[in-house]
């Protein structure tokens, strides 16, 4: 199981048919393209920038060797005539809002790196979904319970919120910054104490219908915003509700990466009953909090960890560093911790920083010795990356709503002005469809049937597949990941399910197994085990991510249409009696490829769990 699992991470041990990248010996790395629509591809990859490609006449691949890098996980893409495409032999990618990148991993060449999945006991991640008074609608988080939460069953745990970045969905600290994997290590090792992780939804303006009273850019709003109200009033009482957790301020800690370390200082800062570890990765936050700059002592006093990171050739470095010196003015004692060989604002810095905080959380003693040798900010030198107007422009480009979703029709766009032609492919049309192009270079074109389902699409852009860059929502195929149209209003939907209650989702990466567990109306009830079996090209979470199982047996299970059940995709070989089911346990299996599209799959998976009642 585990060279398998090592396998799929690590691309140099694949063969050429199967992958486009291969980590070379000497720490370079060979990237290789198909495409025999492209005139010119380049690869863009965070060690290097954009580098050109080249293209050999008699393969028809398109080739380039780069680095030396070290060690460690990098977002790339493929530059395909001005059009960024992610790469379609690559399965794990990085969740976003916007760009669609995919992940490269370099193996450690001696030794293992902090964030390897390595034969250790491993946590469980659970996808929740909770409603939001301050949002009304319905939120959705990621939980990390650490290995023995499962087996120590009365002991209670402290707890880590921990925020992502700008345009970074709540997966992003699990895919990309691997903290559960992290975390595993260090409790193998004895080298940090058992916590409970909760990766909220860092943006969930997203969610919510656009106002012209939430500003161009929403999304940068602090403090007493929809994510902070949402955070103390809704998500932490769903936490402390569900989970057993230690609910006091020594056993609360806050931060994260970029625009996610800024609000876990604004809300630790500004709830200091509440927190008592405070992170911040690549960021700072607001210097005008009252009652906390202005009072040290008290501050102090109530801080075991004040912990402050940031890369020095970060574009955010030169305002995190006077942060870090109006802190050193102002007698609050910190610790500081540079880099400067990660590439500035990436996610190399992110799970590093990580590596240097979870051994301190939760620990007084390791975290007063490191506040002990806390140091001065280093002087200002004038010659400090900063937070430009053109940073801001290059970070929140003039956004394009696409899917947009109207009464009776969805809207598609795609900017591409140097494209000849551009087509909308959906799995609910037996041909493309074309799509015209407006003076800006926006091609665009509206359907009007089948508004309501859920369905994947891509754009075929000069015969060059590629997933819609301003859809969040990727289809977690194997191969191209296809983005995923569904409306808001749709008969399963979450934000329209109201204050009803959400079984969690778990995926278990090493057996790769998807678990649904629909909320049981009392203790001892015998669910019914349905069987999800993936389609060739799915994974363990496109049952759920793209058919929506979860929403679709919350629904049912809260208009009491259901009988308990559990959704997975494990083979459920342990409730098996020899070659059948044991006979206390009735196991009811649907198989993606024996329907055409996935609105034919929610069909029968609700006419099974509606069958579950009678």
């Amino acid at each position: 199981m585990l060279m398998a699992l090592a396998a799929l991470l690590c691309p140099a041990t694949m063969t050429a048919q199967k992958t486009s990248t291969v980590c070379n010996a000497d720490g370079t790395v060979t990237f290789r393209y198909k495409n025999d629509h492209a005139r010119e591809v380049m690869v863009d990859v965070q060690f290097a920038g954009r580098q050109p490609m080249t293209r050999d006449a008699a393969t028809g691949l398109w080739t380039a060797t780069l680095g030396p890098a070290a060690p460690d996980m990098y977002p790339y893409c493929f530059v395909v005539d001005g059009v960024s495409v992610a790469d379609p032999l690559c399965e794990q990618y990085f969740p976003n809002e916007g760009f669609k990148n995919s992940l490269l991993e370099i193996p450690a060449r001696a030794g293992h790196l902090p964030h390897d999945i390595r034969s250790v006991p491993h946590g469980r991640l659970e996808y929740i979904h909770y409603y939001s008074q301050s949002l009304h609608a319905t939120n959705n988080a990621v939980v990390y319970l650490p290995p023995s939460y499962m087996t120590e069953r009365e002991r209670k745990f402290p707890v880590f919120y921990l925020i992502s970045g700008t345009t970074d969905t709540e997966e992003v600290y699990y895919k990309v910054g691997r903290v559960n994997y992290i975390l595993d290590n260090l409790l193998a090792g004895n080298a940090a104490e058992e916590m409970i992780v909760v990766l909220p939804y860092g943006n969930p303006f997203k969610l919510l219908p656009f106002t012209p009273s939430m500003g161009m850019m929403p999304q940068m709003n602090f403090g007493g915003d929809v994510f902070s109200n949402d955070l103390v009033n809704d998500l932490m009482p769903y936490i402390e509700a569900k989970y057993r957790t230690i609910n006091d301020r020594d056993h609360r800690a806050i931060g994260g990466f970029s625009r996610g370390g800024n609000q876990g200082l604004m809300n630790g800062l500004t709830h200091l009953d509440l927190f008592s570890y405070l992170c911040s990765y690549s960021s700072f936050t607001s210097t005008d909090i009252p009652g906390v700059y202005d009072n040290a002592a008290d501050t102090n006093g109530k801080l075991h960890l004040f912990w402050l990171g940031v890369g020095t050739d970060d574009f955010l470095y030169g305002t995190a560093r006077d942060y870090m010196e109006f802190l050193d003015k102002k007698g609050i004692r910190t610790v500081k911790v540079f880099t400067n060989d990660k590439y500035g604002h990436t996610w190399m810095n992110a799970k590093y920083f990580l590596g240097k905080t979870l051994p301190l959380l939760f620990r007084p003693e390791a975290a007063e010795r490191a506040m002990a040798k806390g140091v001065p900010a280093p002087a200002a030198t004038g010659n400090e990356p900063a937070f430009t107007p053109g940073v801001m422009a290059r970070m929140f480009p003039v956004p394009i709503i696409s899917p947009e979703y109207g009464r009776d029709a969805i809207t598609f766009r795609f900017k591409a002005p140097q494209a000849k032609q551009v087509m909308l492919q959906t799995e609910l049309a037996d041909q493309p469809i074309a799509m015209e192009r407006d003076t800006a270079g926006v091609w665009s074109v509206s359907l009007t049937d089948n508004v309501f389902e859920t369905f994947e699409y891509s754009f075929l852009v000069d015969g060059t597949q590629v997933a819609d860059p301003n859809n969040m929502y990727l289809s977690p195929c194997r191969g191209f990941k296809p983005s995923i149209a569904s409306h808001p209003f749709g008969p399963y939907s979450m934000a329209v399910m109201g204050d009803v209650k959400h079984g969690p989702t778990g995926y278990d990466v090493e057996q790769q197994e998807a678990w649904y567990i629909a909320p049981m109306p009392h203790r001892g009830a015998r669910p019914v085990f349905v069987q999800l079996v993936p389609g060739k090209n799915h994974t363990m979470e496109s049952w759920f991510k793209v058919g929506g199982a979860n929403a679709i047996a919350d629904k049912l299970t809260a208009d009491h249409k259901t009988a308990p059940c559990i959704l997975t995709t494990s083979k459920l070989d342990f409730l098996r009696n020899g070659n059948g089911p044991h006979p206390d346990f009735k196991i009811i299996t649907l198989r993606a490829d024996d329907y055409p599209t996935w609105a034919a799959r929610r069909k029968a998976l609700e006419k099974v769990l509606l069958e579950l009642k009678k």
